[in-house]
């Protein structure tokens, strides 16, 4: 029995050593960590989340300038109208932007408000040749990508990927919502005047699809 004592008692200074050592590792690595960590205040240029892609962020900013552009270069309705029934192709390259599925035209007119489908409202355009239909997208969907490929400024390569690309098209159609739908009821146009500056991509010279960047209700 005694040497059973004897052992255990040699054993627990080893065990409280092996304590005190495993202890004081523990708080070597707790330092070494705090030591490595930095913090970073949101916002900040360490701030990775600066370096994400923010689609409203995009939006907000860049809508602005498409607009702008598109009203500094729209054509009158009926002088676009007579170009393109008289050489489609010149017409694009004249007055639209090119893109893979056809040019991108910046237009305005004045008419009359018609039936309204699927998230758009056709329009009676004078001046326009016989059997051109002019529909306008008045939300709640807004399509496609004339917006972002509007101007020929904004480009693939500015982003990551084409998911980015594509939300980019995206942000300037809710963009131009709040700044340009957000007062108008469209199922409440019928019959009424509109004044109208947009952009259209040129596929069927008799088929307008109108994004509009502007819209005033008389």
């Amino acid at each position: 029995m005694s040497t059973v004592a004897d052992t255990k008692s040699l054993n627990t200074p080893l065990l409280t050593r092996g304590r005190v050592i495993a202890a004081a590792l523990a708080m070597i690595l707790v330092g070494a960590m705090v030591y490595d960590t930095r913090v970073v205040r949101i916002g900040s240029e360490h701030d990775v989340r600066a370096d994400v892609f923010s689609p409203e962020a995009f939006g907000t900013e860049n809508f602005p300038k498409v607009r702008d552009s598109v009203v500094s270069r729209a054509v009158d309705a009926a002088e676009l109208g007579g170009a393109i029934a008289a050489d489609k192709a010149a017409a694009g390259t004249k007055y639209g932007v090119a893109t893979s599925t056809g040019p991108v035209i910046p237009v305005k007119f004045t008419g009359t408000v018609g039936e309204r489908k699927s998230s758009t409202n056709t329009i009676a355009v004078p001046g326009l040749p016989e059997g051109t239909v002019v529909r306008v997208q008045t939300g709640p969907a807004i399509n496609g990508t004339d917006l972002r490929d509007a101007t020929g400024e904004i480009e693939f390569g500015q982003f990551t990927n084409q998911i980015e690309y594509q939300n980019a098209g995206s942000a300037l159609n809710n963009a131009m919502k709040k700044e340009t739908l957000a007062s108008i009821d469209p199922a409440a146009l019928d019959g009424k005047t509109v004044e109208i500056t947009g952009v259209f991509k040129l596929i069927n010279p008799k088929n307008w699809l109108v994004t509009p960047v502007s819209v005033t209700v008389k």
